[in-house]
């Protein structure tokens, strides 16, 4: 596969205070297929993701289970964390704990930059702070609070009430950045996606920065200021350093500059932070800034936003071992519009299994590798002369595999995924109105059923290709049976509408059904 341009995709890195859900999930899977459409598009492609382990709420966790916040972020990463990645399929290419000692030095290494620099100075603050959040509270963030917490101040995110801290810390002059922001904003409209997010990113910025308190003296769960010992690196603005540390800085230059920048997935909770924060930390150094910002919307159930209280119910286990992995993996990357708020029920899901995956892509696969089987005993017959119908076919074909590269390339994997259904639903269709198994039955036919049946398993090993990005132990399956040499992972997604690249004569294998029936409870 040639070598195509540099793409670097990072996940937000995990808080380990407690298991992954399927808002988790969701996330690394978009990375994943973002990274195997691009890495299978001849590019120079690179997936982070990671854990984030040091902060407040962390420390008090591991308290509240007696043991040290090391063994409490061990155990996370090693007992959840990494097979969330197994769990889901995610072909990462590195994963970060924000204990690792690479992380440690270039965070350290960062800070003294920006300190010699001027952009650190030490003040008194005083604030609101959430532990939940790690984050100090503007007053339009706090709500009353009511029940127990009545006549008290509360998170609007967690309910719960906030801590008014008073501390002598170091502060990272952020106000230098405001217009450097907004000029960025206005220059690189796409630095920020989608638009609700942009605007809403803009709106905060224009309202005027404040300094940001970046270390805390009330506990030590944090990597410790290089020049002063008794302050800690505020969590926040340490672990968005991983993105960076991850890849060399400061030690592999090469390496570094090989894959920064890099393009973020967050959720649009966190976009503030990515967008307004971490930007301003890289001009501060004089680093490029992230490629962009995409700020994906919420997974919702009965309405309302995941957490963690409430999604002790729905493990990415839950679905994967009933569903399997490939069909969590294509419903919420299709079923939800990304960067939008999606719902999630067990009844679509079903649904979407049953009519895409089973009878839609899953029924075709069989279907027509059973007639090559059954008409020509496995061997791939070759095309006689093209109708207007099978001429149909390769311009959908190729009108897909446009449409959906130029969608990926905007980060809109929904709208992939629709330009490629429609293969499956033109096969479908073609197979419907030529009848192979009437054509099968007369000898003055056989070469028109020979010419429909290549054209069927051609549509087949374009869509086992664009397809394996986003399901791929079922195209793996699929490539298998149409006998094809070399592996799937191999084949290049943007030529995968060139039409005639199986050959008539391949030995084809038999497949399973692809998309079992599931049995209702």
């Amino acid at each position: 596969m040639p070598a195509g341009d540099s793409f670097y995709i990072a996940t937000p890195i995990f808080y380990v205070n407690d298991v992954p859900h399927i808002g988790h999930a969701y996330t690394e899977v978009a990375a994943d297929v973002l990274a195997r459409w691009h890495r299978q598009s001849g590019d120079d492609t690179w997936l982070l993701t990671g854990t984030d382990e040091h902060g407040q709420k962390i420390l008090r966790t591991a308290v509240a289970n007696g043991v040290t916040p090391k063994e409490w972020a061990d155990k996370l990463v090693n007992s959840a964390w990494k097979p969330l990645l197994e769990t889901i399929n995610i072909a990462n290419d590195d994963f970060i704990r924000t204990t690792d000692e690479r992380h440690e030095y270039g965070v350290k290494l960062f800070l003294e930059k920006l300190y010699d620099a001027g952009f650190i100075y030490q003040g008194e603050f005083e604030g609101h702070y959430c532990v939940g959040c790690e984050e100090y509270k503007q007053p339009g963030d706090l709500i009353e609070g009511t029940g127990e917490y009545a006549g008290q101040q509360v998170c609007a995110i967690h309910s719960k009430p906030v801590e008014v801290l008073k501390e002598t810390n170091y502060f990272f002059r952020m106000s230098d950045f405001e217009q450097r922001l907004l000029d960025l904003y206005e220059t690189n409209p796409n630095f920020i996606q989608p638009e609700s997010v942009r605007n809403e990113v803009i709106q905060f910025v224009k309202q005027g920065l404040r300094d940001l308190s970046i270390s805390r003296s009330s506990f030590d769960w944090g990597i410790q200021i290089p020049w002063d010992d008794k302050h800690v690196v505020y969590v926040w603005f340490e672990a968005l350093l991983n993105y960076i540390t991850a890849i060399g800085y400061g030690v592999d230059n090469e390496q570094f500059n090989r894959r920064w920048p890099a393009t973020q997935l967050v959720g649009k909770d966190i976009a503030r932070f990515h967008a307004v924060i971490w930007p301003a930390m890289l001009m501060a150094a004089d680093l490029p800034v992230p490629t962009r910002v995409f700020g994906h919307g919420w997974l919702l159930v009965g309405g309302e936003k995941m957490s963690k209280s409430k999604l002790t119910g729905i493990a990415p286990s839950d679905i994967t071992d009933t569903f399997g992995v490939d069909a969590f993996r294509y419903y919420f990357m299709s079923a939800i519009n990304f960067g939008q708020d999606g719902s999630f029920s067990w009844e679509d899901l079903s649904a979407r299994y049953q009519a895409e995956l089973a009878n839609g892509f899953g029924n075709l696969a069989s279907r027509v590798i059973a007639m090559i089987n059954r008409y020509y005993d496995g061997v791939v017959p070759g095309p006689a002369a093209y109708s207007d119908a099978d001429v149909h076919v390769q311009l959908v074909v190729a009108d897909a595999v446009t449409e959906a590269d130029a969608a990926m390339q905007r980060l809109a994997i929904h709208e992939a995924l629709a330009a490629i259904w429609t293969i499956v639903d033109e096969l479908n269709g073609y197979i419907t109105l030529q009848e192979p198994w009437v054509l099968a039955k007369k000898d003055e036919t056989r070469e028109r059923l020979g010419t429909v049946l290549y054209t069927a398993a051609e549509g087949l090993r374009s869509l086992a290709v664009l397809l394996s990005p986003v399901i791929p132990d079922a195209t793996t399956k699929l490539w298998a049976a149409l006998g094809i040499d070399g592996d799937l992972s191999d084949q290049t997604i943007t030529d995968a509408g060139i039409w005639g690249r199986l050959i008539a004569g391949t030995q084809m294998g038999t497949l399973e059904a692809l998309f079992p029936r599931i049995e209702q409870p």
